[in-house]
Formats: structure tokens, C-alpha cells, sequence
């Protein structure tokens, strides 16, 4: 390995030990009480070091949330593999994309619920990480109306309408774990099903 290519493995491994830091202080001690100088002191170097990397907290916070939505894009693009069963890969995507939430709560709340605080949006922009996510549960229901399993429907509202059922049930489970729910995976998959069966042909 070449000066040059060394040089940019310890860039990059430098960049993924700020965001675990930052992504560990912002889960643990909240997103506004957390400076770029504390993050700085968890791993040693100096403030000005972070600013190489990241313009300010909120470019941060971001690049912590994109890393987790490509997490779940891969998470959900696997599930694509299968295109035998449109409703199916549907249905499995559902489930994994609230199993994803309830596995990472808090970098879920973080991309969520935290970083549009603090940025307009959702960040769905166009190109971005967030709008693929978006992007596969729109390809999903469309997919399902081109096989007519589904009725003639408008694809952007019915791909939002699958998100909020969801998200929903995902947000609620995270935020009010000692509500009396009935058995959890009987409520995430019938808030699937409910969804589905309104939609189907």
C-alpha cells in the first residue's frame, strides 16, 4: 500500500471514529447538550481536527442519520432480491423496516424525529440516501398495482400511506414501551395486513 492510499484509509477511519463518538454522546446525552468540543475530547483530538470533516453539529448529526439510513436500505434492498411475490417482499419489507427501528431506537429517534428539529425536512432531497428509502416503498406498491394485485391507486400517496403505517407503529412501540400493547408482533403485522388489504384489487 502507497503513502497515498494509506493517507486516505487513516482520513477515513478518523471520519467513522468521529461519528461513532458523535453518534454515541448524541444517543446518550442528547443531541443539544452535546458540543463539537466534547466530541472532540472523546477522541482525542482537537476540535479544529472534527472541523476537517464536518462543517458544524448539524452537518454531523446528518452524516450520522445518512449512515443509518443506508443501513436500512441495505437492510430492505435484500428483500428486493425475491420478485415472486410483490405483496410478500411488501410485507417482509414492512416487518424489517419496524424491526430495524425497535433494533436501533435511538439512532431510529435520531434520523427521525431529532434531525428534523434541526434541518428542513426529512431529508428526501432528491439523490439522497433518505429519498431511496422513500423510493423503494413507492417501487413496492407500484410493482404491486403493475401485477394488479393491488387496484389502480396513486402510487406517491399509497407509498406515504404505507410509510405512516409503519413509522407509526414503529415510533409508538419506541416511545411508550409500558403501554398495555397486545403481543407485539400480532399489532406490527396487523397493522401490515390492515394496510394491504385496503389496497388490494
Amino acid at each position: 500500500m502507497g503513502i497515498k492510499e494509506r493517507r486516505a484509509r487513516e482520513k477515513e477511519q478518523l471520519r467513522q471514529q468521529i461519528l461513532s463518538a458523535a453518534r454515541e454522546l448524541f444517543v446518550n446525552e442528547g443531541y443539544e447538550s452535546v458540543s463539537m468540543r466534547k466530541i472532540a475530547n472523546k477522541i482525542e483530538y482537537s476540535p479544529t481536527t472534527i472541523y476537517l470533516y464536518f462543517k458544524d453539529k448539524v452537518d454531523l448529526l446528518d452524516s450520522v442519520c445518512q449512515e443509518t439510513l443506508l443501513h436500512l436500505l441495505n437492510t430492505l434492498e435484500h428483500l428486493k432480491k425475491d420478485k415472486n411475490d410483490s405483496v410478500e417482499t411488501l410485507r417482509k419489507s414492512g416487518r424489517a423496516y419496524v424491526e430495524f427501528g425497535l433494533k436501533y431506537p435511538q439512532d431510529y429517534k435520531l434520523t427521525f424525529v431529532v434531525r428534523p428539529q434541526f434541518q428542513k425536512g426529512l431529508g428526501l432531497q432528491e439523490g439522497s440516501i433518505g429519498e431511496k428509502v422513500f423510493n423503494y416503498l413507492r417501487e413496492m406498491v407500484s410493482e404491486c398495482v403493475r401485477q394488479k394485485i393491488f387496484r389502480q391507486v396513486d402510487v406517491e400517496t399509497t407509498g406515504q400511506v404505507m410509510w405512516s403505517a409503519v413509522h407509526g407503529v414503529t415510533l409508538l412501540l419506541i416511545d411508550f414501551p409500558d403501554f398495555p400493547w397486545t403481543e407485539r408482533d400480532k399489532l406490527i403485522d396487523t397493522v401490515i395486513e390492515t394496510t394491504i388489504a385496503g389496497l388490494k384489487a
